[in-house]
């Protein structure tokens, strides 16, 4: 057994069963991050190389694989993936911070009802829902507009978010809310005021799960647009592909452009989602 000696120059031991879990920790990190290594190195391959030389290092790095991807349509795809995914992250923010708030702060049997409801929307599955959708849609002429995929990824993401941004609410102390009553403040003033500056870590949670999910959906983005000009990235990067020879380094340059924003949040603003996550769902 080995002793390591901490920071508070506590010692703290290391036997087998540690050591049995950072091993495990260590090759679950290697098979998550292996083939995000595999795609960069082999962005910068030829398609030669690709093929002949899969596990090795390209002989000449072909950088201008990134240009060349963003100039074939990369570049118009992360414009729309952008304004989608702002626009559906910030509707989410706002609208389901005030409803977490009037749930976490009110009892009534139609808050019971609202509750009940949203975690019926958890459990709805959007493949099952694609064909109202579209219809509903289509009534409203919205197919093939960036508002076909940025009212349903609302919907999608209401619930979960919600539901969250209440648990945490709910550990707020109440006597901040009557005290604030007390001393005349209005209940938005209370919600904008107290509220959310103290909810930074959920409300960073909240954008980093429906960031990725807005950036990474598939499906919606390709049976609800139709229009080269308004895909996001990853129906567009279904036209990298060709049916005799798919130039494979440009492809793969495009998905390592596509993935590196979502990739970069999470790397800002992990300390921000652990903790939004472990105070968020302990509460209800």
């Amino acid at each position: 057994m080995l002793k390591l000696k901490g920071s508070s120059n506590k010692l703290i031991k290391f036997g087998v069963p540690e050591l049995t879990v950072l091993i495990g920790l260590i090759l679950f990190a290697i098979l998550i991050l292996y083939p995000l290594f595999w795609m960069v190195v082999s962005s910068m391959k030829s398609y030669d190389e690709i093929y002949n030389n899969v596990w090795g290092f390209p002989s000449e790095w072909l950088i201008n694989n990134f240009s060349k991807a963003w100039s074939k349509g990369i570049s118009n795809y992360f414009l729309n993936s952008v304004i989608v995914t702002v626009i559906t992250v910030i509707a989410v923010l706002i609208v389901g911070s005030m409803a977490a708030f009037a749930l976490a702060r009110y009892r009534s049997r139609f808050i019971d009802i609202a509750l009940i409801v949203l975690i019926g929307g958890m459990m709805m599955n959007p493949e099952v829902a694609i064909i109202p959708l579209f219809n509903i849609l289509g009534s409203l002429q919205i197919v093939d507009t960036r508002l076909a995929l940025i009212l349903p990824y609302i919907a999608f993401r209401l619930p979960i978010c919600v539901l969250l941004l209440r648990s945490y609410f709910l550990g707020i102390p109440k006597e901040m809310y009557e005290s604030a009553l007390m001393d005349g403040c209005s209940e938005f003033g209370i919600y904008f005021r107290i509220y959310l500056p103290m909810s930074l870590p959920i409300m960073v949670t909240t954008v980093v799960l429906t960031a990725f999910y807005a950036w990474n959906e598939f499906l919606f983005a390709t049976v609800f647009i139709d229009s080269e000009s308004l895909k996001t990235i990853p129906s567009g990067l279904m036209n990298f592909r060709d049916a005799l020879q798919t130039d494979w380094g440009t492809l793969l340059a495009g998905m390592v452009i596509a993935s590196l924003p979502m990739v970069l949040l999470l790397i800002l603003l992990q300390k921000y989602l652990i903790r939004g996550l472990s105070e968020g769902s302990v509460k209800g």
